[in-house]
C-alpha cells in the first residue's frame, strides 16, 4: 500500500513553516521566523505577509530535502485555513492550492487551533511503532500519547480554551476566554515591564530566578470553565504605576520577583480551570498545547498537578508548541484518512469556528 505522504504549510501569523509527514510520522519540520517585528513591539500584518512570500519557497524546499522526499511522492497538501492574519494565511493557502493543482493531488484545509490540540498526537520524530528509526534503534521508549477522550488546555497569544478531544476530528470547546488570551497577558505584562518583544519568553526566563509569592495579583472569579485576563492586566498596570511612582527603580530592582508573581498567577488561573474541567468530566488524560505550553512554569505546574491528582499528563515537545507545520501535517493525516478533502476554491479566513 502506498504511504500517505503529506506536505503541510503553516502561515497563520509570523512563522513560515513546512513539514513532511509519512503515515503520520514527521520527517521534517522547518520553521522560518520573522525578526522584522521586534523593532515594532509586535507583529505588523503587512510585514508578516511580505516575509511569508520571501520565505515560503526556501522553507518548502528545505523541508522536502530534509525529508528526502520529492514532489512526485506527495499524496496530499495540507495548509492552515484559519484563524490568523488574513494576509499571512493567503500566502500559505494560495501556495498550497497551486501546488496541489500542479501535482493533481488532494488538498486538506486545517483549523489552526484543532492542529494545536493534535500536536499531542505527533509520535516521536522519525520513530517507528517499534521504537526505532530507519538508521538506528531509539535510545529510549517512544513518548507516550494520550488516549481518547482527553482534555486539552490550548493556550496561545490569541486563544485560551479547554477542549474535550473525543477523536482526532471530533472536538468540543467547553471553556474559553471571554476577553484576552493568556499569551496576550504575558506579552502585555512584559511590555509594561519594558521588556522587548516577544516578551512572554522573557517573563519565563526572569521568573525562574524570582519568588512567585513576593507580590499578589487577583484571580478573576469567572463562573464555569471560562477565563478572563483583562482584569488581571489592569491590576498589573495599576500595581506597576503605583510602585514606580514611589520608586522609579522599582521594576529594575524587583524584576525576577515581579515576573515570577505574574507568571504564577497566570498559571494558577489556567490550571485551576483545567482541574475543575477534569473533575467535572471525569477525564484523566490531560494535555496542554499552544505557544504558551512552552512556558516552563506552566509545564512544571501542570505535571505537578497531574501527579497530585493521579492524572496522566502530556506535553508536546517544544518544537510542536509554537506555530509549526508538523501539527498541520498530523491533522492533515487524519483528515486524509477520513476523506475530508477541501476544494481548490477553499478560502482562508481570519476567524472561523471549529
Amino acid at each position: 500500500m502506498q504511504p500517505i505522504t503529506i506536505l503541510a504549510i503553516e502561515s497563520s501569523c509570523d512563522e513560515t513553516s513546512c513539514a513532511i509527514s509519512r503515515d503520520g510520522i514527521i520527517l521534517s519540520n522547518i520553521i522560518a521566523g520573522q525578526a522584522v517585528h521586534e523593532q515594532y513591539g509586535g507583529v505588523v500584518p503587512e510585514l508578516a505577509s511580505r516575509a511569508h512570500m520571501q520565505h515560503i519557497v526556501p522553507v518548502v524546499d528545505a523541508a522536502l530535502k530534509e525529508a528526502g522526499c520529492t514532489p512526485a511522492e506527495l499524496t496530499a497538501i495540507a495548509f492552515t485555513q484559519s484563524p490568523g492574519l488574513i494576509g499571512s494565511l493567503l500566502v500559505g493557502s494560495q501556495f498550497a492550492k497551486s501546488l496541489a493543482l500542479s501535482l493533481d493531488i488532494p488538498l486538506l484545509a486545517v483549523h489552526h487551533m484543532q492542529a494545536h490540540v493534535l500536536a499531542n498526537l505527533i509520535p516521536d520524530r522519525a520513530t517507528t511503532a517499534a521504537g526505532s528509526t530507519a538508521d538506528q534503534p531509539s535510545p529510549s521508549a517512544p513518548r507516550p500519547l494520550p488516549s481518547f477522550p482527553f482534555l486539552c488546555l490550548t493556550v496561545s497569544g490569541g486563544h485560551t480554551q479547554i477542549v474535550v478531544c473525543h477523536s482526532p476530528l471530533k472536538m468540543e470547546v467547553i471553556g474559553e476566554t471571554l476577553d484576552d488570551a493568556a499569551g496576550e497577558a504575558f506579552d502585555k505584562s512584559a511590555k509594561l515591564l519594558g521588556l522587548p518583544y516577544p516578551g512572554g519568553p522573557l517573563i519565563d526566563k526572569y521568573a525562574r530566578e524570582g519568588n512567585p509569592t513576593r507580590f499578589s495579583f487577583p484571580e478573576p472569579q469567572i463562573p464555569g470553565l471560562n477565563f478572563s485576563f483583562s482584569g488581571l492586566k489592569t491590576a498589573i498596570l495599576y500595581f506597576l504605576q503605583q510602585h514606580v511612582a514611589d520608586n522609579p527603580a522599582f521594576i529594575e530592582a524587583n524584576l525576577p520577583d515581579i515576573c515570577a508573581s505574574i507568571q504564577g498567577r497566570i498559571v494558577s488561573i489556567l490550571l485551576n480551570k483545567l482541574r475543575r474541567a477534569a473533575r467535572e468530566t471525569g477525564i484523566t488524560d490531560l494535555c496542554i498545547a499552544g505557544g504558551v505550553s512552552a512556558n516552563s512554569g506552566l509545564r512544571l505546574s501542570f505535571a505537578k498537578m497531574g501527579r497530585s491528582e493521579g492524572w496522566n499528563t502530556f506535553i508536546p515537545p517544544f518544537e510542536y508548541c509554537t506555530d509549526n507545520a508538523a501539527m498541520i501535517a498530523i491533522t492533515g493525516h487524519y483528515k486524509y484518512l477520513a476523506g475530508n478533502f477541501a476544494p481548490l476554491s477553499a478560502s482562508a479566513s481570519a476567524r472561523a469556528e471549529w
